[in-house]
C-alpha cells in the first residue's frame, strides 16, 4: 500500500467570509493560503453537481485547517454531503494517487476516481467504515 502523510483537516462553512476572521482573529490561526476551485473534474471528484468552493487553509501548529464554502450550498438537508455547512474531512497526500487508487480494495467507497482539478491537484474522496469522508490527494 502506498504511504500516506496527513495534508489537512477540512470543514465545510456556509460563509467564509464570516467565519475566516473568527479561525484568524480569534483563534490566532495564520492564512496560509486562499484559493478557489472549480469546473467538471472537481464537481465530479466531490459529487456535487456544478460545484465551486472558495478556500481558506490556516496554520495551527503543524496542521493544516481548510474553510470551504461550497456553491451550491446544500440547504435544508442533513445529509454528509462535502458542501453541507458542519460537514468535515480528513486530507492526506501521497506520491502516487493513481498508484494508491488501484491498491485500494475494492470495498472501499469512492465518490469518483481520481479527478485532476483546475488548480492542478489530483484528488479522490473516499469513505471510512462510519462513512466519513477522506481527500486523498497528490499535489
Amino acid at each position: 500500500m502506498s504511504s500516506l502523510s496527513a495534508h489537512h483537516v477540512g470543514i465545510t462553512v456556509s460563509d467564509l467570509e464570516e467565519t475566516l476572521p473568527f479561525y484568524r482573529d480569534v483563534l490566532g490561526l495564520e492564512v496560509a493560503d486562499r484559493f478557489s476551485v472549480g469546473g467538471e473534474a472537481f464537481s465530479d471528484a466531490v459529487g456535487v453537481g456544478d460545484a465551486r468552493g472558495e478556500f481558506a487553509h490556516l496554520e495551527a501548529d503543524g496542521i493544516r485547517i481548510e474553510l470551504v464554502e461550497y456553491d451550491p450550498e446544500a440547504r435544508g438537508s442533513p445529509a454528509a454531503g462535502l458542501n453541507q455547512p458542519g460537514a468535515a474531512h480528513v486530507g492526506l497526500s501521497v506520491d502516487d494517487l493513481e498508484a494508491f487508487y488501484a491498491e485500494l480494495p475494492d470495498d472501499v467507497p469512492t465518490i469518483s476516481e481520481p479527478r485532476t482539478t483546475e488548480s492542478g491537484t489530483s484528488i479522490l474522496f473516499l469513505r471510512d467504515p462510519e462513512s466519513n469522508l477522506i481527500e486523498v490527494l497528490e499535489a
